[in-house]
């Protein structure tokens, strides 16, 4: 690339360090807002009055978003080039998180995190070309290894510097945590990315086919947050549904029929391929479903305070910087496919021990669980990638890449969605089974209400507010006890379908094998043929 070639003449070797620090910066930006709203959940139902599945849209808003513009990230950077295409997503990003930190209800801030995702989906992919276009093939593992530390690292401080942050002031503070880095990161891409090469054609853009797919994923992250207010056989539920099947469908038949399509839907045909990117799909769930529900659950049931609630998923994040290059080592020597199997099952395991959490649950006890689900996942990040485009032609390498980054996303972000779902249902289903309990025949409730009215009155209530009072405790205990045993349905759901995934697993470990044997056997016939020209010479 000529511009690229311009500023290595300009500023020697040392260019490509640059070059990394401006994509670093810049990714560091958008990761720690990721998941660094999580751990303010719980504060921002209780100052907007918001429900769970209003406020999963934090989470999903931003996924969701993220999904969608990933798609757009290699138009940008043909269209305008590196350094306008950063510099304007960092600007838009730093858009959203302002209005985010300034919000005055809670639709404006669900509107903030849309933005924000939007710009991250633009900004992810880039850095990683920054990268790949300023190191050679054979130091572009170790580049990417000192990147991957730094993007690990970022959500694994984040969700404890927030925590710092909303103890010390206000949750609207997390808005703001990324603004230096984006100011940062918009810097360094004016002094050291290279601009748009004028010699290279201009791509057109599939705007039908990005339109249908956000309003696709719009309607059914809509639909299932208003199912279980409305009902879910209700009209409008219903006709979101519909809206959602018919766009989908509309973006699947568009991009079979043109030539350059946002999602290559060719790579899909290979089973192999659509068993990883189903793999893909439930890490993405996972990932982000339960780096949501956990800080939620610890501040909501086991009154954590949000300080606490970040250092309960910072020592996973360090256990990942140390095997994300471990497991890189590990799937050079073994199959992929029993590397991505056992960190699928590792997982698993992770979930059904948390879903056996009680409001007694121990700080690390719960560290220690989600440690595992973190080394699991770190088994699986490194192999999956690659085994998916062992079994795919040189032809759709890189529309393979693009495609399990965006089932990973859109596994992320149903996740989060649907995890939001089942969480607020239970908790009624619980909560319903439980108040039926809570009659004058049952001794254990007479006794806490007894308890409770002495209590209260220890307090200054006069005769006639105990008894109010007392009901009022006996209440907010019930509701505790059901979204307790609500969020361990939900981690309980996700280890059946992580289970279910190691299916998948098993055809993608297939796959490669025979991929492995034809190699072998090739090498093998290659080498007897070189003989034999050998001996007949």
């Amino acid at each position: 690339m000529p511009q690229t070639e311009a500023l290595f003449a300009r500023y020697g070797s040392m260019y490509r360090w640059l070059a990394t620090a401006a994509a670093m910066v810049s990714a560091i930006a958008v990761v720690l807002s990721s998941t660094i709203v999580n751990v303010a959940v719980p504060a921002i139902m209780g100052q907007f009055g918001i429900d769970q599945t209003r406020v999963q849209w934090l989470a999903t808003g931003f996924l969701a978003a993220m999904t969608v513009t990933m798609l757009l990230s290699a138009w940008c950077e043909r269209t305008f080039g590196q350094r306008q295409t950063m510099m304007v997503a960092l600007g838009v990003f730093l858009f959203g998180s302002v209005l985010g930190g300034l919000a005055p209800d809670d639709t404006v801030l669900i509107v903030s995190r849309v933005i924000q995702g939007a710009a991250a989906g633009v900004i992810q992919p880039l850095a990683m070309v920054v990268m790949f276009q300023v190191f050679p093939p054979d130091k572009r593992g170790a580049a990417m290894g000192i990147f991957g530390i730094g993007v690990v690292l970022a959500p694994a401080l984040g969700p404890w510097v927030g925590g710092l942050l909303m103890d010390s002031f206000d949750w609207r503070f997390l808005f703001y945590l990324g603004i230096p880095f984006g100011l940062g990161g918009i810097t360094l891409a004016h002094l050291f990315l290279p601009d748009r090469d004028p010699a290279a054609a201009k791509a057109r853009l599939d705007w039908p086919a990005l339109v249908w797919l956000s309003v696709a994923l719009l309607a059914l992250l809509e639909t299932m947050s208003s199912g279980q207010r409305q009902g879910w056989a209700s009209t409008p539920v219903l006709a979101g549904f519909a809206i959602t099947v018919t766009c989908a469908a509309a973006f699947l038949f568009r991009e079979s029929r043109i030539p350059h399509p946002l999602l290559d839907l060719r790579v899909f045909a290979s089973p192999p391929f659509a068993a990883a990117a189903a793999v893909s799909f439930v890490l993405g769930a996972g990932l982000y479903g339960t780096t949501y529900l956990l800080p939620v659950f610890v501040q909501q049931i086991q009154n954590f305070t949000p300080t606490q609630a970040g250092l309960l998923l910072m020592p996973a994040g360090f256990v990942l910087v140390i095997v994300f290059p471990a497991a890189g080592m590990m799937s050079d020597r073994l199959s992929p496919g029993l590397l991505i199997g056992a960190g699928m099952a590792i997982f698993a395991y992770s979930s059904w021990l948390t879903a056996h959490v009680s409001a007694d649950t121990a700080f690390w006890t719960l560290a220690w669980w989600t440690v595992i689900g973190r080394i699991g996942m770190g088994f699986v990040f490194p192999s999956l990638s690659s085994a998916a485009l062992k079994v795919l032609p040189l032809e759709l390498l890189s529309q393979g890449s693009g495609s399990m980054n965006f089932t990973r996303q859109l596994g992320g972000a149903l996740g989060t969605g649907i995890l939001g779902v089942i969480i607020e249902r239970r908790t009624a289903f619980h909560g319903d089974a439980l108040a039926a309990t809570q009659t004058s025949d049952n001794s254990a409730t007479g006794s806490y209400l007894m308890e409770a009215a002495r209590t209260v009155q220890a307090l200054g209530l006069g005769p006639l507010e105990q008894l109010p009072a007392a009901g009022w405790l006996l209440g907010q205990g019930v509701y505790y006890q059901a979204a307790a045993a609500a969020y361990r349905d939900g981690f309980l759901i996700t280890t059946m379908v992580f289970a279910a995934a190691l299916a998948p697993t098993w055809v993608l470990h297939r796959a490669l094998s025979r991929v492995a044997g034809r190699s072998l056997t090739g090498s093998r016939s290659a080498s007897a043929a070189e003989a034999s020209r050998a001996t007949k010479g």
